[in-house]
């Protein structure tokens, strides 16, 4: 008897696993083409209205540089803003993620509740929490700062929570063995293993913050965000390239800034 009337049908090739590709593609290619039938998709009116977008670029150059200095304060609150929300947001994070980690968390409904408090925090838009804080503080930097720390605690809630999990639990076992207490074992042993993790997704945030806090003042959050969107309303296009400018080195200086030291800490 041959060897291949031995071989079982199973060393053959599958039918499912070839046509498994092309129903990915299949469906893939329905996704697309319901969402390009649903956002109304025209290039064409794209084609057409350039002429309106080089007029306006034709309008906004130069840049008015004489509202330099007024931008400089703005700028600031900006910055302060990020600031000021990344670090709330790291406080109020990390003991969150404690409970929010399996390997940490002290008892499953605490570990239900943290998971739910840090899911709702990112699933509502900075957007929506600055709209909030408006309504209750007033228009000012407060309230997107406030906004930039909630939504903080949900990302990194999340991230802190997984990098709890991932550590290595032998120095919490060790000392858990030896009688220290909850907070001694959090202390000596868990914050020690994730602090360098921790570092590096804390800067990276605050660099996404910088961005989310220009996007705020549109709300009327404070910030250079502030600014342009009154500059645009007023068709005052010099100062909105200035100040486009102004936005592009501050998100330029922080990108580098966080890389540099999240290479150090790491």
């Amino acid at each position: 008897m041959s060897v291949a009337a031995l071989a079982s049908p199973a060393d053959g090739p599958r039918p499912h696993g070839r046509a498994l590709p092309f129903l990915g593609g299949f469906v893939f290619l329905v996704l697309l083409a319901q969402a390009t039938l649903i956002v109304q998709a025209r290039p064409q009116d794209l084609v057409t209205g350039v002429h309106g977008m080089l007029d306006m670029l034709r309008r906004a150059s130069p840049p008015d540089i004489s509202k330099l200095p007024d931008a400089v304060w703005p700028a600031l609150e900006t910055v302060d803003i990020a600031l000021f929300g990344t670090v709330a947001g790291v406080l109020l994070a990390l003991p969150l993620a404690v409970l929010a980690a399996r390997n940490t968390s002290p008892a499953r409904v605490l570990y239900a509740a943290s998971r739910g408090v840090i899911a709702f925090a990112r699933a509502v838009p900075d957007l929506v929490w600055a709209l909030l804080f408006v309504t209750a503080v007033g228009l000012g930097p407060f309230p997107g700062a406030l906004a930039i720390s909630v939504h903080s605690v949900g990302m990194l809630g999340r991230l802190f929570a997984e990098v709890i999990e991932d550590m290595d639990m032998g120095p919490v076992e060790a000392l858990t063995m030896t009688g220290a207490g909850r907070l001694q074992v959090f202390s000596h042993a868990v914050v020690p293993s994730v602090l360098p993790s921790l570092l590096g997704i804390g800067l990276y945030r605050l660099d996404e913050n910088i961005r989310s806090s220009l996007v705020l003042g549109f709300v009327g959050a404070g910030g250079i965000g502030f600014q342009l969107l009154t500059a645009m309303n007023l068709f005052q296009y010099r100062t909105v390239s200035l100040l486009l400018l102004v936005t592009f080195g501050l998100v330029v200086t922080a990108e580098r800034l966080s890389a540099a030291l999240r290479r150090r800490v790491a």
